[in-house]
């Protein structure tokens, strides 16, 4: 018998290897939320208050929310 996590740890380890490859491909401009909590030090609840209440919008809101670092920069100058 196959336990559950025998499939889901290496499929968790192959997709955080996808995602680091990505990040290294990305846009430096372009940020997530998980960026904006490592270089803003706010919470992401924070975030996604400031995002829900219009002060920080998003360059794309389909899927993964992504912003522009200079949005960023403006928003956190206040």
């Amino acid at each position: 018998m196959i336990h559950i996590n025998e499939v889901l740890i290496p499929i968790i380890e192959r997709l955080e290897r996808i995602e680091s490859l990505i990040r290294k491909t990305d846009n430096p401009n372009l940020m997530t939320i998980k960026d904006l909590v490592q270089y803003s030090r706010l919470s992401e609840p924070t975030i996604r208050r400031s995002i829900m209440r219009g002060a920080l919008k998003p360059f794309k809101e389909d899927g993964k929310k992504l912003f522009r670092r200079t949005d960023v920069d403006n928003w956190l100058k206040g």
